[in-house]
This record gives structure tokens, sequence and C-alpha cells, in this order.
């Protein structure tokens, strides 16, 4: 064990921030920050000193560990009283805590250390709870918070997380001896106690009082009456209009930058949006930093009933995108000084369509999932506030000296670079095994979300689950010989990561037969699921690409046969030849949309392929007289570079296709072959 977990007083600080973590009343993904003072023996004097544990900067309670918690000495941080330049400078207060770490390691303070620090208590927890949060914006809320807690909670006003308020709580604690924590204006709470049993249940209890409350003295309708026609549609009607609207949306979310989506038709937000204040509500945007910095200032709301067309729809999201863009753009240059960070983007987090649901937006599927999360979040925050009161989040100026804080941009620009397909959506084909699976397994290691499809439901989930969780890559059964099939894969694509830009048309089998012995039924089966397949899939897929307006990649995965012909396989080959002309056909087509269409030739791909193992390999084994555990080994004899080809391979060549670095690249086919002769393109 490290040094940190032999500390009894660190050990329960993170058993403690797990429990609170783990439950979303008590505060959001990253939200808070939890701490715990104790001693241990200096090793430079061998004797005592004062460390204050605390969660560091973009650390999660939830999953916290000994490696995200910043360790500092207590006698130097409380020093720092002693140089503290006034609230007008407080944030070079950031800077100076690097001097009181203790120790190697760890994670960065945050912004809320002095907090932690300077309340005279042993552990202090600072949540984001939605139940606390409705007093904090309550326009009454200092009232209020008299009425429910009694002296045991006192209202502090709303501040700017920084030194000056760890001061301002550190004086509210001392002057207020029976208090057990206090509700921060505009933003959380806080509370502490002398044991971590103490601290937790302290700040269980506001929570659960501040929820008691609402519960019992609200109004019963706080959003309001229910809007003709903005009623929730039925689940599968909602989510076939979610998935028509996703490709614009998207196109819209990605002005600035491209952006990956996440739907929630979770209860909260379709009774918002179905009652007649959540127009009043949404202008008036959120309020806890931790929500608007993830959600920005307000959401994009759609001003259309549940039934409205899809093209109405998108006609007017178009105008009220223009109408937000503006918006934003004018709220910048109102706050903006010449130390403002450059503008990061004008475009919405949140887009909310009544009847339907949220989409969500950000760099990557979990930052676009949290948005929502914090979103829904928010919700739950104006009904309480509603409830008691009227919901008064925090001034837009302040929401400004936020988002746009020099400590905020730091971090950002903290953050690692983006790999190479970052924000890229894929929809890889037949990807339950073999070439399929190792190129969806390629593609998410390089930065893309991605979805499995396969004929298979359970071993697209596993293989998705192998490769790692939802924010990464998901499984969906296709048929892809089934119009309705693919386009059901392809809609649910746009329901998990909000759009699509780039397919692999993979899916295939191979029947290893003669002319003389291909039935019917076998060219069929062939031509269905490699030639039809491929088009069914490219085809509702380029639908998507174009309402997008991003551009994209479709790679073909054809064969060394759709050019050599050898002996046996001609149901195989002529499909493959099929495909190999539909890459040349797609690519002339849909250039003029930024779509590139390109293909591979792999030739022996013997190790891990679903063909080889479903007969295909025995069968071409005994055409070629060797054993069939030597084919691999045979298929790389006969090449130029004599080295066997294995499905990384495969992948390796997809992704340099849907890179950067081919980006001026359309119609081509590249061998992945170890070199055929016969087979080279002329």
């Amino acid at each position: 064990m490290g040094r940190l977990m032999t500390n009894e007083a660190a050990a329960e600080l993170i058993a403690r921030s797990n429990r609170l973590g783990a439950d979303p009343r008590n505060t959001n993904y990253a939200g808070g920050n939890t701490s715990a003072k104790g001693t241990e023996t200096d090793p430079v004097t061998g004797e005592p000193v004062e460390l204050l544990w605390v969660k560091g900067s973009g650390g999660d309670l939830g999953t916290l560990t000994e490696a995200g918690l910043a360790v500092l000495r207590l006698d130097r941080l409380r020093a720092l009283t002693g140089v503290y330049p006034g609230v007008d400078r407080e944030d070079e207060m950031v800077a100076a805590f690097d001097y009181t770490l203790h120790g190697k390691g760890g994670a960065a303070p945050s912004i809320d250390t002095a907090m932690h620090g300077l309340v005279d208590a042993a552990h202090v927890d600072h949540l984001h709870p939605d139940s606390g949060i409705a007093f904090a914006t309550a326009a009454d809320g200092e009232r209020l918070t008299a009425e429910a807690f009694g002296g045991r909670v006192v209202w502090v006003p709303w501040r700017r997380p920084g030194f000056q308020l760890g001061l301002d709580i550190a004086a509210v604690k001392e002057a207020n001896p029976d208090a057990i924590g206090c509700i921060l204006g505009g933003h959380g709470i806080t509370a502490w106690g002398d044991t971590s049993d103490d601290a937790e249940a302290n700040s269980l209890w506001i929570i659960e009082t501040a929820a008691a409350y609402i519960a019992a003295h609200g109004r019963p309708e706080p959003f309001g009456t229910g809007l003709d026609g903005y009623a929730p549609l039925p689940e599968a009607e909602r989510r076939a209009k979610a998935a028509a609207l996703a490709p614009h949306l998207r196109a819209l979310a990605s002005t600035d930058r491209v952006q990956v989506g996440h739907f929630s038709d979770a209860d909260e937000v379709l009774d918002f949006l179905a009652m007649a204040e959540h127009p009043r509500l949404a202008a008036l945007g959120t309020s806890c930093p931790d929500h608007f910095l993830r959600t920005k200032v307000k959401p994009l709301v759609l001003d259309l009933p549940a039934d409205a067309s899809i093209e109405d729809s998108v006609a007017r999201l178009e105008e009220l995108h223009a109408a937000y863009r503006a918006d934003y753009q004018a709220y910048y240059d109102r706050y903006a000084t010449d130390d403002s960070p450059a503008i990061r983007g004008a475009d919405p987090a949140i887009v909310l369509i009544p009847g339907v649901g949220m989409f969500s937006y950000g760099a990557n599927k979990q930052t676009a999932r949290v948005a929502g999360e914090f979103y829904i979040n928010a919700i739950n925050v104006m009904r309480g506030a509603e409830a008691l009161s009227t919901y008064a989040p925090i001034d837009e100026s302040e929401k400004f000296r936020i988002e746009y804080w020099a400590l905020e941009e730091a971090k950002l620009q903290r953050m690692p670079k983006p790999k190479p397909l970052a924000g890229r959506v894929a929809l890889v084909t037949g990807a339950a095994s073999g070439i399929g699976k190792a190129i969806a397994t390629r593609l998410a290691a390089e930065g893309a979300c991605v979805v499995i499809a396969d004929l298979d439901l359970a071993k697209a989930q596993d293989a998705a689950a192998s490769i790692g969780g939802t924010d990464v890559a998901v499984g969906v059964q296709a048929d892809v010989t089934d119009e309705r099939a693919v386009q059901s894969a392809v809609d649910a694509s746009l329901l998990a990561f909000g759009g699509l830009d780039l397919v692999v048309n993979n899916a295939g089998l191979s029947l290893s037969k003669s002319l003389l012995e291909t039935t019917v039924a076998d060219w069929d089966l062939q031509h269905d699921v490699m030639a039809k397949g491929s088009f069914l899939v490219s085809r509702a897929a380029a639908r998507v690409l174009i309402d997008q307006k991003l551009g994209g990649d479709i790679v073909y995965i054809s064969s060394k046969n759709s050019i050599f012909a050898g002996p046996n396989n001609i149901a195989y080959s002529a499909t493959k030849a099929d495909q190999a002309h539909q890459v040349r056909l797609l690519a002339a087509e849909l250039g003029e949309h930024g779509v590139r269409v390109n293909g591979i030739n792999p030739d022996g791909v013997v190790r891990g392929s679903g063909i080889f193992a479903g007969g295909w390999g025995a069968k071409r084994a005994a055409v070629y007289g060797v054993p069939e555990e030597e084919l691999g080994q045979y298929y790389a004899q006969r090449t130029l570079l004599k080295r066997e080809v294995l499905p990384e391979h495969v992948a390796n060549a997809v992704f340099v296709l849907c890179s950067s670095d081919l980006d001026h690249t359309t119609g081509l086919h590249i061998p992945v072959d170890a070199g055929v002769a016969a087979a080279f393109l002329r």
C-alpha cells in the first residue's frame, strides 16, 4: 500500500467519497469535493505533521482513489491567509497551493482547496445535490434555508469558488458553532464533521431534509399546466423521430467543431418539455457552475409540438440555431475583456425536442452523456426551486466569469491531445469476430466511438464489451440482407452516439464450390449478404452522411479475389468484384458531399477469421492439398513477402484510409495480401 492509504483519515475519506459519489441524489459526475485532515510523520524531521487530503482537480467522487487526492501541509496552507492579496487577485492563490504540497505525486489541488483547509473541521464535504441547489437557486433561498433547517444550516450568498469563499465559509462556521453546514447561494452545499461518519451523516441530512421539505411544502405542478400537443410521443415513435432528426442536429451542433452526441428520453426531460413553463425556465439557463460549464449557459429548445414533421422541425431548428449562435456571440461580447480566453464556439451543448427528448453534445461520448445528465440535474433543480419559490439562477455576468475563467481555461489546456479519430462514430458490420472485430478494436483505440453490428446480438454485445464501456462501443443486431434491419442498425448508431461518420462493410460469408456445384440458393445467399448487404448499408449510411454535412468514410472489405480468378469460388469472387465496383461507383457519386469511399483487398486471413472457421478454410485447404492447420502458412509462402496476413493488418489499412493522412483519397483499393502478383491492380 502507498503512503496515503496507510493513514486512517485518508482511507476513511476515500470510502466516504465513493459512497457519496455513488448516489446521483448527492452529487453529479466529477462534481463536488471532499477532504480529511490528519497527522503523518514528516520523513524529513521525523516529527508529526498535520496534513489535508482533498479530492484533486477534475476527479470524480464515486471512483476516487488514492491517486486522485491532493496532499497538502495544513500549516503552510493556512499560512497563505497572511499573504492573501484580496478577492480581486484571489486566483493567484491557486498557484500558491503548489508550495504547500506534501511529498511527490498526487492530484493537482482544485479551486475549492481553500474551503477545505480553512474550515475548522476534520472532515468537509462540498456537494451539488439537486435538492440542495433547489434551495440555493430559489429567489428567497435565504428565508427557505432558515425555515427548513433552522440554525443547523447557514445561508452563504453567491460567491465564485476560490480563496475568499473558503474564508467566508470558515467565518460562518466559527460564528455558528451549532451549524453542520451551509447552503451556497446559486451553487450547492458544504457540510462538515469531527469524524468522517459525522461529515457524511451531516451531508446526507442536509440533502434529505431539503428533499423532504420540497415534497412537503412544494407546489404540485411547479412547471405549470400541460401544453396541448407537447406530451411525449409513444416510445417507438419518439425514438424514430429522434433518429431522423439526429443527423441534422449534429450538423448544427458541429458548426464550430465536430461533436459526438447522446440521446435521452428520460421521464424528467419529457415531463419538463410537456409543461407550459419550460420555455421561460430553459431561457434562464442553469446556475451551478458544474452544470453550465458542461451544458453551456442555456439550451436550444425547439418551439414546435411533438407531432411537427421532420421537415418543419429541421427548418425551424436551423432558424433557432442561427439565433442561438448570435445570442451566444452577443453574450460573449458583453462580458469579454482583453484578458478573456477566445470564444470556445457558439453552438448549443443541449438541444431539447418536445415530445421526443434531449440531445447533448461534447468532444466525446462521455462528455456528451455527462452534459445530458447535468441538464437533467438542472431540470430537477428548477422543479424544486419553482415548487418552493421562483427559480433565480446566478447572474449572466457571473456565469461568464466562470465559463471564461482563466483557471478553467488552464484546466482545458491541460487535457491530453485528442486521438486521431476522436469525435468520429464508426459502424462496422460483421464485427463480432475476425476481421470486423479487429477493425472495430483498432478504430476505438484511435479514438472513435464504435457500433458493432452482427447477425448474432449476444456476440455483438460481447465484442463491444471487450473493447470498452458503452461510451466507446455498443453492439447491435443487423441482418445486412434486410432493409429494415439495416436502417434499424443505423438508427441505433444515431441514438447511441448522435451521428455516423465511418462505415465499414465487412459482413460476409463464403461458399467454396465449383461452378457446377454452386446452386442458385448459394449464389443468392452470397450476393444477398455481400453485394446487396453492402449496398443497403452504404445507402442508409449515405443519407446520414449527406444530412450531417461533415463528410465521412465508407470502406469496403473486398478481396484479392475481386481481381484474381481462382478455382472453385465463383459465387464468392463474383460478389467481391461487385463490392469492388461499388467502391468506384459510390466514390464518384458521393464525392460532392465530402464522402470518401475506398476498399481493402485482403487475402489469406486465416487466423481469427469467422469465414475460415465456418468451413471455408477446410474447403480451401482441400483445393490446395494442404492440412487446414497449415493453410495460413501456405498462403504466406505464395506471397512476395512470405508473411501471413492477420485481421490486425486489415484493421491497420482501414485506419490509414480513414485518417487525415489520406483525406484526399477516394476510389482506392489497398491490397493487404503480403504481395500477390496476380492480384496487382492495373
